[in-house]
């Protein structure tokens, strides 16, 4: 199992994008992001507070792609590709392009026993959904969570309301495997705890009477697979015991199943083995951001919130990574219950964030601006080693990627695809040959900044009547 490139309480500032490629894969345990919503509206905290200068727009155009995304999805990744297709309005086709990009990555440095946690409200839950159900596989979606955030159901106005009121956001619980850890269940209180376990065996013990659950009761219907005598008692009904003979005999020896002095029998469910009220999938016992824990920061989750999603997917010591942090929560969160963690954001404000909400000078957090380098890609030989070369010089025939002119290998230089400068690596996936001139006018860009380039024209982004994204190319540079 690769282990990961970085050390415990970093936050990135910078292009969460970038960063994610950097990262090693299969080595976080869990991941929760609250990107933008597409929500069609610009965010700033109020001047003079805490936050003051965390400010994002949350409104979507295609200038906001890059066109090498593009050329990602729609080479690689074609069932993504007709998803996005398939949205109607340029602002959700832009987002959908953003988003996915991430999320593959992310994907990637999941273990295999990871979990992801993508938080969002209805604008764009429906195209998020069908997003991770192609890059994480349907058969790994496991809940869609709702968590109401407010109490109020919809604002007050003169006309008449056009739709129900929203209060709800919406959490999507997404595996990357049947390996996946869930713990979703909540203490009893004490209270709750005297109620329910009512009785006390000769150890002082708590239990309830759980006799009602040892034959199966006629209407179950027949199973004559579970028809048997143990220590002289049989169900006179053809629908048998509840458990199999060697799970009864192993509940008696653990002292679950009792032979009372009467002669009944009685099993007994502890307080000890009971794992407590799972919590469902409608949250409305976790209240909005308020006192204290406020930074005034626009979009601000609250603690418990994050608490409850780390608990029921980590242990203890796991890796938990948020790569829009904003102002922290998780990261707090996650310090506070003995997980590693990392963040990533876009402002520098989330280093002052966390730094101040954690406030302990006996933890370490670290501030980069630098984007990882894997380590999990084996023995690389060097961008420019002569292998490359000639691999590569095989597998373009001796065509240079750019203007299709043949040359000598003494003339081909090695060209990163995705820049070092995003995230790329050195590895053969990620070189092509470019010849002198290709190279240099291409520099750390796009290839199709460079292929426009070469013709003299200028990027402009269009749909197609099919909706599909088209880059074309109008007029002189």
């Amino acid at each position: 199992m690769p282990k990961p490139n970085w050390k415990n309480r970093t936050l990135w500032t910078g292009d969460n994008l970038d960063i994610l490629r950097g990262m090693n894969s299969e080595c976080v345990d869990l991941i929760y992001l609250d990107p933008p919503f597409n929500s069609k509206a610009n965010y700033a905290a109020p001047i003079g507070s805490k936050a003051a200068g965390a400010a994002f727009k949350d409104t979507w155009t295609l200038n906001d792609v890059d066109i090498a995304w593009l050329d990602l999805i729609q080479s690689k990744h074609p069932q993504l590709n007709k998803i996005i297709e398939a949205s109607s309005r340029k602002s959700d086709k832009s987002y959908l392009i953003y988003m996915s990009v991430r999320l593959l990555e992310m994907h990637r440095i999941l273990k295999s026993t990871g979990s992801l946690y993508l938080h969002c409200d209805p604008t764009m839950s429906h195209g998020l959904k069908m997003i991770l159900d192609t890059i994480f596989k349907i058969n790994n979606y496991r809940t869609q969570i709702s968590w109401r955030r407010a109490t109020s159901s919809q604002k007050g106005s003169q006309h008449s309301p056009k739709r129900w009121g929203n209060n709800t956001d919406i959490i999507f619980f997404y595996a990357k495997s049947d390996k996946t850890k869930l713990d979703p269940f909540k203490p009893l209180t004490e209270e709750e705890t005297i109620e329910k376990f009512n009785k006390i065996d000769e150890n002082g013990r708590r239990y309830y009477d759980d006799s009602a659950h040892i034959w199966r009761t006629p209407k179950m219907g027949s199973r004559p697979n579970l028809c048997y005598e143990w220590r002289g008692f049989i169900n006179p009904h053809p629908s048998g015991w509840r458990l199999s003979k060697e799970r009864l005999e192993e509940e008696y020896q653990k002292g679950n199943v009792v032979i009372l002095p009467d002669g009944r029998l009685q099993r007994r469910k502890y307080e000890t083995d009971y794992p407590g009220v799972t919590y469902g999938n409608f949250w409305d016992d976790i209240n909005p951001v308020q006192g204290r824990e406020a930074e005034n920061y626009p979009t601000q989750k609250p603690l418990k919130l994050l608490e409850r999603i780390i608990r029921a997917s980590s242990n203890p010591g796991d890796i938990v990574l948020d790569p829009f942090c904003g102002c922290a929560t998780t990261c707090v969160a996650a310090d506070a219950i003995n997980r590693h963690w990392s963040g990533i954001d876009i402002t520098p404000k989330a280093l002052e964030f966390v730094r101040s909400r954690i406030n302990d000078l006996t933890r370490t957090i670290i501030g980069r601006t630098d984007i990882p380098i894997r380590t999990d890609l084996g023995k690389i030989p060097p961008a420019t080693s002569a292998a490359n070369r000639k691999k590569l010089y095989g597998e373009q025939g001796g065509y240079c990627k750019g203007c299709s002119g043949h040359f000598q290998p003494p003339q081909l230089t090695i060209d990163h695809i995705i820049p070092k400068s995003k995230g790329g690596s050195d590895h053969i996936q990620n070189l092509q040959l470019l010849c002198l001139h290709c190279n240099s006018v291409k520099g750390s860009r796009t290839m199709e900044y460079l292929l426009a380039k070469l013709q003299g024209k200028r990027i402009q982004y269009d749909l197609t009547p099919s909706h599909r994204i088209r880059v074309s190319y109008e007029g002189e540079f």
